[in-house]
């Protein structure tokens, strides 16, 4: 059995957890980062993990999908909650820019960078790692993240141009496939070119995934994650399964 890790989960929105995480150990996942969208995704999030020491990472954050819903005082109070727990998390995150015109409607694009521009500075100033968030961003997501001075960053389920891609590599950022590697076009090419050391596994559970055939993913699932990278970088499963685990667990931080 492969020992892998979930490197992005919403933990918080899973139904029947305990199953979930069972089915979780028994296909060899030994680590899973929790990532928080909200104040209130953030609180669950900690109470998860606070049950689930041997499993569950935490990590908070504020989603760029939560701004429209998210008043100046709620987003202070988030802010100030994260800087709080900064010693029981192992990173910043889910946090970023979305530039889908759904979100640009509620949430305007400087809006979205001025948050994110905080939730870096904390991230620096405690240096921690940040999960990061840039559909139809990639650019701006990235120039932000780069200015910021951030060492660690992974960008979650990248589906960028790319030059995009180039200049996050080049950077020594990650990017996480997801089980959107079996169908989705630009996630695979994505995977395809990056370099196996700067490759990490994530489901982004519970995202429901497929085209013809639909399922509600949880962590489990991220060996489809690896069955479809290790294809689509003509490796085997144990190889790459070694070297993200080994690059998660550096990355975060991880005893595993």
């Amino acid at each position: 059995m492969f020992k892998v890790i979930d490197t992005h989960a919403h933990i918080d929105e899973v139904e029947n957890l305990e199953s979930a995480l069972g089915e979780a150990a028994k296909a060899g996942v030994v680590a899973v980062i929790a990532v928080g969208s909200n104040h209130s995704s953030n609180q669950k999030t900690l109470r998860i993990a606070d049950n689930h020491p041997d499993i569950i990472y935490p990590a908070l954050g504020l989603h760029p999908w939560e701004l429209g819903n998210t008043d100046p005082n709620s987003i202070s109070v988030t802010l100030n909650f994260i800087e709080e727990q900064i010693t029981r998390i192992t990173a910043i995150g889910e946090i970023g820019l979305d530039y889908d015109k759904r979100v640009l409607k509620v949430a305007s694009k400087e809006r979205q960078k001025d948050i994110l521009k905080t939730l870096l500075a904390l991230a620096k100033r405690y240096a921690k790692p940040v999960s990061i968030h840039s559909r139809y961003a990639w650019k701006d997501t990235f120039d932000i993240v780069r200015e910021a001075g951030i060492e660690k960053a992974v960008f979650h389920w990248f589906t960028g141009f790319s030059s995009a891609l180039k200049d996050i590599l080049e950077a020594g950022y990650f990017i996480s496939a997801t089980p959107a590697a079996e169908y989705h076009e630009e996630h695979r090419r994505a995977v395809r070119e990056t370099p196996l050391d700067k490759l990490l596994l994530e489901t982004d559970c519970p995202v429901m995934y497929g085209r013809e055939n639909k399922y509600q993913s949880q962590p489990a699932d991220v060996l489809r994650s690896l069955k479809a990278a290790a294809a689509l970088k003509e490796t085997d499963e144990p190889t790459l399964s070694r070297q993200t685990t080994r690059s998660a667990a550096e990355f975060f931080s991880l005893d595993v």
